[in-house]
């Protein structure tokens, strides 16, 4: 069974950083996988932060364009999530996601998902 295992989270101040990891587990996962961040603020809708391809290609919401860079070890199976430049907009849980198809703002149903981080930005 395939799980995906996310770590980095916690608090941090206004302007700080913070690396979020997440590590798929088990020999089924596919390396066809697109694989990418989702978050949730309290009452708010999960939405894309990030994602990249197998191939490398980068996908980033507008929000976090210029703060955020997405990377991935496809032999380690572990997507990376640099968040720097943090603003209190940016609190919320951070979920962790694999898809073989694109990801779209909003998550679609189906993929593997991460039971998710909490990432508090607040001085």
């Amino acid at each position: 069974q395939v799980q995906l295992v996310e770590s980095g989270g916690g608090l941090v101040q206004p302007g700080g950083s913070l690396r979020l990891s997440c590590s798929a587990s088990g020999d089924r996962f596919s390396p066809n996988n697109n694989m990418g961040w989702y978050r949730q603020a309290p009452g708010h809708q999960r939405e894309l932060v990030a994602w990249i391809t197998t191939g490398g290609s980068r996908n980033y919401s507008d929000f976090v364009k210029g703060r955020f860079t997405i990377s991935r070890d496809n032999a380690k199976n572990t997507v990376y999530l640099q968040m720097g430049s943090l603003k209190p907009e940016d609190t919320g849980v951070y979920f962790c996601n694999a898809r073989i198809s694109p990801m779209t703002f909003r998550p679609q149903p189906g993929g593997l998902w991460g039971q998710g981080t909490q990432v508090t930005v607040s001085s």
